[in-house]
Formats: C-alpha cells, structure tokens, sequence
C-alpha cells in the first residue's frame, strides 16, 4: 500500500473545488447506485447517511426539487448552503472543517479488521457511546470500515463515508473511552487511508469546529485545513400543513 501522499486532482482555476460539494459529488458519482434523486437534489436512503445535496444550494429549483423529495415538513441536513428559500425554516446551524491529506503516512493495522453487516449491532453500541457522528444501520456499504478489537469487544473504528470522484471521506473515527491515549484512533486512520489511496484516491474528512482536539491531531498527523464549512438542519416547507391537518 502506498504511504506517500499523492498530490491532489487537478481542478480548473474557474470550476469549484469538488470537495466544496462534496455529498452531491459523491451521489451523482461513485454513490450514484445508492441515490434517491428528484432533478437537482439527491440524497441517501434513510437507513444508510442523513445527507441530502444540492446541485447548486444557490438555485431555488434545487430547493424545490429537495422539498418534493424529501416531502412536506421534514426535518433534514443540507451542506453547502448558508441559507434558505422563503417557506424552509432552519432548525439549526452549525460550523465544520474540511481537511485534506497533504503528508499523511498511510499504513495497514496489523490488528484492524474488516467489519460488515453483522458488526452493526456493536459498531452502534460504541458510535452511541463517543458520538462522532451519524451512524445507522447501513452506513457500512458507504465504504471499508475497520475496526480493533480487545478480548473480543471492538473498542476503535474508523472508515470511509463520501466518495466524490478522485476522493474519499474518512469518517467515524472514535475510540472507547477507557481505551483513548493508544494511539488506536491514529492507527485506524493511517489504515483507512491506505486502502483510499491503494484505489487511487485522496483522504479528506471532516469535523466540527468546536472538535479542537480531533483538529489538532488530524493536522499533526498530516492533514491540512481546507476550508470553513456550513451545515443546516431545516424544516421543508408544510410542516404547518401537515401540523394542522
């Protein structure tokens, strides 16, 4: 497995950085066969990623195409925008990081393994347990998710979640609390990341820009500050419709 980084694709100066919207990329790419798609908006089956896209968060069609989608009075994430279409209601606001692997030594983990469908029930119990974020029952088909195990009980996790052309998200990086300060969550991302880059794509990942601490270890182990994200929880118009009826 490669363990040099691998510089990234080449973007035209005029054309937006694919990473920018990166959720839509990855469904109307290598995800596509996992989309449920209205005209310009797309997003996963519930069961596998809460992400909904956008092809163009400024175009109010692609709004229009969200609410129909999605339905009347819907709760739902959306990337990429930062702000509505009169009618949408926002429920929440947050802010994130995007960071990509400029110098990461990527490697296998002798002791990682592969985890599927049958690992879902414990990968929910220690998802519930660190919370780094969105995990449901099929999120494992997003891509490699690996695991280390103690005595039998998987204590550390990480894999792979949006796949935009030429890229990969790592994600679900958490380690139980009473195994942290190993160094298990650094082995698993070096590990993630070789098997990204043995298909020929780059790591990237994201977090919350609360998170100084995962920032701070993703940046010393060779990731690089991107860019400065914006996430939405909205409400699709009709709630009251729906409240009322």
């Amino acid at each position: 497995m490669s363990t040099v980084a691998r510089p990234a694709p080449p973007q035209s100066p005029a054309a937006p950085h694919i990473l920018d919207n990166a959720a839509w990329a990855a469904l109307t790419g290598p995800h596509a066969h996992l989309a449920e798609r209205v005209g310009r908006a797309a997003r996963y089956p519930v069961d596998v990623s809460p992400f909904t896209a956008l092809a163009d968060p400024a175009d109010p069609r692609a709004w229009d195409d969200l609410a129909a989608l999605v339905g009347p009075g819907t709760v739902t994430p959306v990337t990429g925008a930062k702000s509505v279409p009169e009618g949408w209601e926002t429920v929440q606001h947050g802010q994130g990081v995007q960071l990509v692997d400029t110098a990461l030594r990527a490697e296998p983990a002798p002791d990682a393994v592969r985890l599927g469908p049958d690992d879902v029930p414990e990968i929910l119990d220690l998802i519930a347990l660190t919370e780094p974020g969105p995990f449901l029952p099929r999120t494992v088909e997003l891509g490699a998710y690996l695991g280390i195990r103690h005595r039998g009980r998987l204590i550390a996790l990480a894999g792979e979640r949006l796949r935009p052309p030429g890229w990969t998200e790592i994600s679900a990086v958490c380690t139980a609390p009473d195994h942290r300060g190993k160094g298990l969550a650094t082995r698993l991302v070096r590990a993630v990341a070789a098997g990204i880059r043995e298909r020929g794509d780059t790591p990237f990942l994201h977090a919350s820009a609360t998170n100084t601490g995962a920032i701070r270890l993703y940046e010393s182990i060779g990731f690089t500050l991107r860019r400065r994200s914006e996430f939405l929880l909205v409400r699709t118009p009709g709630a009251q419709q729906e409240q009322t009826a």
